[in-house]
């Protein structure tokens, strides 16, 4: 047969080489950037090769020293970025990152934290928000306004030092303070289980008053961004808008979702055409966002939100993406932001900014959460383990740092210290916790009089 094709072959070539084919049209056959898609793309699976390598080897590593393996991850980025590999290896990171693979790594990079966040509202209970007592709310809300505060008076100092006169100082100074406000919702969790801490009534606590912070600070960030990217007037219509689509969420789309969801439940695993709709209808949650004027992360975080977190349909699709997402998308984020990280551009006194930056990130979310905690019955011990635990910043704080340097709120060298900030504060917690668990001598539970 195979000798029957070859010598068919061969007789058609033959009788083809006499014809005469048209003259091709001006400027060639081979269309503009046609030639280089496939170059591209072997460049692109050559860098994300590279990070998915690195990130697991750093957060194995990590995990050895009892750190989250994110944290990790996110070292790996910036150790791919000019600030080590493209310093002491120029050629080789011209090799692994060369410029045109940049921007097509931002697109991967950005469809991971938007299924990522999705995964986050699907984690976050909102029946547990509305039913818990005014001691959590005023732990988390506490958790926030003490370093926005503490975080937009600081910008009266770093705005002529580190903005230029094309950013405005309110959106500056109001960019500054939700930096300081963000809690990694995600890292603690799994900080919290790692530690067997996630059923004590400190954990829960600490669970709780996180996710509330999570709910406020995207709320925050979205009115934020719609006041950087619209004029004064523009603001107020942003916000406007944000408060109806989010109400349209909660009284009209959810009780679609919750009927859709019951009856889902009784199917032994999702099909296609169901995640089919579900991708959809997130898609267009974030593309609502977007129109608004707001972040499209806030669409598909609010949509995650609406669907119950105890639900067939919230376990699948948890199952499903998680270690997609987990393993291949957001290490393409965290190298995406080593890349966009330049701790070069620190030198000198610049080092106290940062220092300052760091010192005023703990001051206000440390502070803010063990007063609130402890004016409301929690010992000092517990009280200070819940603020350790929500000074954990992480991939949360990341999102927001690439919001803001898109936007053009923060400079590269802010967001270089902002980045460092985010990593001290988090590799900060398990050593601290360590400490006051081993002061305490038991499971870091509550005191009596605590709730």
């Amino acid at each position: 047969m195979i000798a029957v094709c070859i010598g068919l072959f061969l007789w058609i070539r033959r009788q083809g080489e006499g014809l005469i084919a048209p003259a091709p049209p001006e400027g060639g056959a081979i269309q503009p950037g046609a030639a280089s898609s496939g170059g591209s793309l072997l460049q692109v699976l050559v860098a994300l090769v590279s990070i998915i390598v690195v990130s697991r080897a750093l957060g194995w590593v990590f995990k050895r020293f009892h750190q989250p393996a994110v944290i990790g991850e996110v070292i790996a980025g910036i150790l791919l970025g000019p600030s080590l590999l493209g310093w002491i290896a120029p050629e080789l990171s011209g090799m692994l990152f060369p410029g045109k693979v940049t921007p097509l790594l931002g697109v991967i990079a950005q469809l991971g934290v938007l299924l990522f966040m999705f995964l986050v509202g699907l984690e976050l209970n909102t029946d547990v928000l509305r039913e818990k007592t005014h001691f959590t709310v005023a732990i988390s809300h506490a958790s926030i306004v003490t370093p926005f505060i503490l975080g937009s008076a600081l910008a009266l100092w770093l705005y002529p030092t580190l903005s230029t006169s094309n950013v405005s100082f309110t959106a500056f100074s109001l960019f500054l303070g939700i930096s300081m406000s963000v809690t990694a919702f995600p890292v603690l969790a799994r900080i919290l289980t790692d530690r067997g801490m996630q059923g004590t009534r400190m954990g829960i606590v600490a669970l709780t008053c996180a996710a509330v912070d999570d709910a406020t600070a995207w709320c925050l960030l979205a009115f934020v961004v719609g006041v950087t990217q619209a004029r004064v007037w523009g603001a107020g219509i942003t916000l406007l808008l944000t408060l109806v689509y989010i109400v349209a969420m909660f009284a009209v789309l959810r009780p679609l979702v919750l009927k859709a969801v019951a009856r889902w439940a009784n199917k032994p695993v999702l099909d296609q055409p169901v995640m089919a709709v579900i991708c959809v209808v997130m898609l267009l949650s974030s593309l609502a966002t977007a129109f608004i004027g707001i972040h499209t992360l806030f669409g598909a975080f609010l949509f995650g939100a609406i669907i119950p977190q105890d639900s067939v349909v919230a376990r699948t699709l948890h199952s499903r993406l998680q270690d997609f997402v987990i393993v291949l998308l957001l290490p393409a984020f965290f190298a995406f932001t080593g890349l966009r990280t330049q701790i070069g551009l620190i030198h000198g006194d610049q080092w106290l900014l940062c220092g300052l930056i760091t010192l005023t990130a703990c001051v206000g979310r440390f502070g803010g959460t063990i007063v609130a905690a402890r004016l409301t019955g929690m010992g000092w011990r517990d009280s200070a383990s819940v603020g350790i635990l929500m000074n954990t910043r992480g991939l949360m704080e990341l999102i927001v740092l690439n919001i803001g340097l898109d936007l053009g709120v923060i400079s590269p060298r802010l967001f270089a210290m902002l980045v460092l900030m985010a990593v001290i504060t988090t590799l900060a917690t398990t050593p601290i916790l360590d400490l006051l668990s081993r002061k305490s001598g038991s499971g870091m539970e509550m005191q009596t009089g605590a709730a």
